[in-house]
């Protein structure tokens, strides 16, 4: 998969709001987006107004940055939602929350997700029982995710048993001292707290 390797707070300048993908800092007054807002680019702050199209286009763009996905793994996310049964819009992110990585994430084991990227691909995880090293994995209700037994002992998985518990969405749980989580149901569109106006994406594929 393509990996994006240039700095991440252009995107969050180029999609005009914080995309919360550098961790901690996006939290702090060293975010770059607090101290230049506008668009990258020598013109960025004097850019003409964007068409409807253009703010379809932009939302895409948007999610799919804040979840990490490139454009064929995110049509396909949109092509399984709108064959499911209920609202496409809401089921496409539930299918993007319940990706393994973001799951990590969730469970505050990963600083961003592209870090809880990183711990999955090195195979730091089970999902029942399973070793699971794909980041896309799609997790179901009931499924326990834990780290593994040899990894428990690590520094990092360490502080994270002695860190302050990250705020759990309603339909996850997790025990920071078993370093395990459970999914609890489907993710409901209140749960998910990022800036998102899925019905544009979904005006833009309907075209």
């Amino acid at each position: 998969m393509a990996t994006y390797r240039e700095a991440k707070c252009r995107l969050c300048r180029r999609e005009g709001g914080k995309l919360f993908l550098k961790g901690d800092k996006c939290y702090t007054g060293k975010c770059p987006f607090e101290k230049r807002p506008t668009p990258p680019g020598a013109h960025g702050a004097g850019r003409k107004k964007v068409s409807e199209y253009g703010k379809q286009l932009r939302e895409k763009q948007k999610v799919k940055r804040i979840y990490g996905v490139q454009e064929g793994q995110f049509r396909a996310y949109y092509s399984k939602a709108e064959r499911a049964k209920g609202i496409t819009g809401e089921n496409m992110l539930s299918l993007l929350e319940r990706r393994l990585d973001n799951v990590i994430f969730r469970m505050g084991i990963g600083a961003s997700r592209s870090q809880a990227r990183q711990l999955v691909n090195h195979g730091h995880f089970l999902v029942n029982g399973k070793k699971v090293n794909i980041p896309s994995y799609i997790i179901k209700v009931g499924d326990v995710v834990t780290v593994k037994e040899s990894k428990t002992s690590n520094k990092y998985f360490e502080a994270i048993k002695a860190g302050k518990p990250a705020v759990m969405p309603k339909w996850l749980e997790f025990n920071p001292e078993k370093l395990e989580g459970k999914i609890l149901s489907l993710p409901a569109r209140d749960d998910i707290d990022s800036q998102i106006s899925e019905h544009m994406i979904v005006e833009l594929y309907s075209k």
